[in-house]
């Protein structure tokens, strides 16, 4: 594949003119743009020490939930879905990084194999549920299948069709079963997202998160869109609701993601003054934070 993507390929509506991901500079019109793109509501970063203020506490109760989460036998997941260099994994990161590694972990599958590509679509997954006293943080998760394989050609609109029609049944299933799943979107605006992906391009301890997949779905941007309003129409349910954090700022993402969560369960030794509801300017349900276009 090549490797450069110019974006003024990709349409009326979606022109970005002049950006070529192998060029080292950001054009100005990006840089400008990227902060408050996809309407973010903040017009500047928040600022280090302040989240390093906030986090520790969220990171004290995230472990007091994990505690109830072990000693009532309770199993938790958690799917982290939503646009690529939304910041899923760095939001994973900070939710794992004081928790008992024997009781949580995250889950980030590679494609599926031959094998799997044979069984039930949901088998993989099923296998990664967690068991009484742990919980499980999914980084991607079945949605693959309306998400990146439907935009991408991995999977016929038949396919994709189907598994919107079957998710919210084996969602309500778990539910049913005593599983605690809270599904999360975090959005990320046009601008910032090419922004993220320069980065990788370009810093050499982060080329790795760049996939050939990524780049060939930078022309891709209203095709995502269009998937991702099917996922909410056919998904968001009274059992399994979305929840959208927008997360231009990664730092305010975190925190609200991880009130998003907290904020949700009725855990043993909640302080509710911490795990308050989240920022409502950054995380909701309903066509403010469905709607992409």
């Amino acid at each position: 594949m090549p490797n450069t993507v110019l974006l003024d390929e990709v349409g009326p509506g979606e022109e970005l003119p002049g950006f070529d991901i192998d060029d080292p500079i950001l054009p100005s019109e990006i840089v400008l743009k990227a902060f408050k793109s996809g309407g973010y509501p903040y017009d500047e970063r928040m600022k280090r020490k302040d989240f390093r203020q906030e986090v520790k506490p969220l990171q004290i109760e995230l472990l007091k939930l994990q505690r109830w989460v072990e000693k009532t036998g309770q199993r938790l997941v958690v799917i982290f879905e939503g646009r690529d260099a939304a910041g899923k994994g760095g939001t994973i990161n900070r939710f794992m990084q004081h928790l008992n590694p024997r009781h949580a972990r995250s889950v980030a599958l590679s494609k599926p194999t031959e094998t799997e590509r044979g069984e039930w679509y949901f088998q993989r997954y099923v296998a990664q549920l967690p068991s009484a006293g742990n919980l499980v943080l999914f980084d991607r998760s079945w949605y693959n299948r309306a998400g990146v394989e439907r935009v991408m050609g991995f999977c016929s609109e038949a396919q994709a069709a189907l598994f919107l029609e079957e998710a919210p049944h084996f969602e309500a299933g778990l539910v049913r079963d005593g599983i605690i799943l809270i599904k999360l979107w975090l959005n990320v605006g046009r601008e910032m997202q090419l922004k993220r992906f320069h980065a990788r391009r370009h810093h050499p301890l982060k080329r790795w998160k760049l996939t050939d997949t990524d780049i060939l779905g930078l022309t891709k941007w209203e095709a995502y869109n269009i998937a991702q309003e099917d996922i909410f129409s056919a998904t968001h349910t009274d059992a399994a609701p979305w929840t959208v954090v927008l997360s231009n700022d990664k730092r305010r993402g975190r925190l609200a993601a991880m009130r998003a969560v907290l904020s949700r369960i009725d855990y043993a030794g909640k302080d509710a003054s911490v795990a308050q509801a989240p920022d409502p300017l950054l995380v909701g349900s309903g066509p403010k934070f469905f709607t992409t276009r």
